[in-house]
């Protein structure tokens, strides 16, 4: 099945890099617990921090696109991240709710 709004995001995406911008994909590919969004949600980040699409909310993308941005400087092909609940962290991430969410990030041309 197709989805339309994946295909607006990957769209997007190809006219960024056609514009010669760099470009992080950013896929969930597991969740536990509360998820604001299902897996296989997508998200772009350019360098200049631009963003579509969405893969949770709020502080959570904050974090994920300050990734993406270490991802394309340090000119890494992909990264996996892990976002928990912890005592420590939960309110620094976003996660309070007791969800827990796996993120792939990859460089894409």
């Amino acid at each position: 099945m197709k989805n339309a709004l994946d295909e607006k995001i990957l769209e997007k995406a190809n006219l960024w890099i056609k514009a010669n911008h760099k470009v992080a994909l950013v896929t969930v590919i597991k969740t536990w617990g509360s998820s604001p969004r299902q897996v296989g949600s997508k998200m772009i980040v350019n360098e200049k921090s631009e963003f579509a699409g969405s893969i949770s909310g709020g502080c959570v993308e904050t974090s994920v696109i300050d990734e993406c941005l270490q991802l394309i400087k340090d000119n890494k092909p992909f990264k996996k991240i892990e976002l928990k609940v912890t005592n420590e962290n939960a309110w620094d991430v976003g996660l309070a709710c007791g969800g827990e969410i796996t993120i792939y990030l990859e460089q894409i041309n």
